[in-house]
């Protein structure tokens, strides 16, 4: 998951950055709403944090102009306590959540998994396909009931995957979901990745298939069911 933080109050930013990196998630940091725009412009994310109090251009603003594009992502606005119509504002221009500071970070956690869960139509922290389960609040995923052991990057990837199951994901969506800017991650690293999982996942009935051309599916093995699903109409 990939979040973006806009937020001009540095020692804040650095620590939702801090808290959510740990916490697995790919963070990067804004300060500005023009800057904000244009971040949001070039590249997809999985969240955008939004502190409407920006400068250059207000948050509401960024907001405003995000949604007019059409764009279905989350968005959790902070703003002050006192501030009641910026965010009744906020809310009636499509923000998900709002959050006054001060706030508790172990809340600000619990809003994003909700968000990003409300997002992918998950009603429960935990995502299941087949024997294969992923706990999003508490990172970890199993196997026909037995844990797996993934690291950090593996177990962003089959979060990626998982959430997407059935559908073809290309690398450079694995890229910019898993990756913070300035990351240097090619290709072939993702190969690297995405073969260590696969390898991961053969106790069971779950295989990531690769589709020539096109990216990556998570799917049951065709012994588990119906190979004639999306990822093997799209293969040639």
């Amino acid at each position: 998951m990939h979040i973006l933080i806009a937020e001009d109050d540095p020692v804040l930013a650095d620590g939702l950055s801090r808290s959510l990196r740990a916490a697995g998630y790919a963070v990067d940091i804004v300060t500005e709403g023009e800057q904000t725009d244009s971040a949001l412009l070039a590249q997809s994310f999985d969240l955008l944090i939004l502190d409407l109090g920006l400068p250059r251009l207000s948050g509401l603003e960024v907001l405003r102009r995000l949604r007019a594009r059409g764009a279905k992502m989350p968005v959790l606005i902070l703003t002050a306590a006192d501030s009641v119509d910026s965010r009744v504002r906020g809310l009636d221009l499509g923000a998900d959540d709002y959050m006054a500071k001060p706030f508790a970070l172990s809340e600000l956690e619990a809003r994003v998994r909700a968000l990003t869960r409300r997002a992918l139509g998950a009603n429960q922290s935990v995502i299941r396909h087949g024997p294969l389960a992923l706990d999003l609040a508490g990172r970890v995923a199993s196997l026909n009931e037995q844990p797996l052991d993934l690291s950090a990057r593996e177990l962003g990837l089959l979060g990626i995957l998982l959430q997407r199951a059935g559908r073809v994901v290309s690398k450079e969506q694995l890229v910019d979901h898993l990756c913070e800017w300035g990351e240097e991650v090619s290709n072939n690293a993702i190969e690297v990745y995405v073969h260590r999982l696969r390898k991961k996942l053969e106790a069971g009935d779950i295989r990531i298939a690769t589709i020539r051309g096109l990216g990556y599916c998570l799917e049951r093995a065709p012994d588990a069911a119906d190979p004639a699903g999306p990822a093997a109409a799209a293969r040639p």
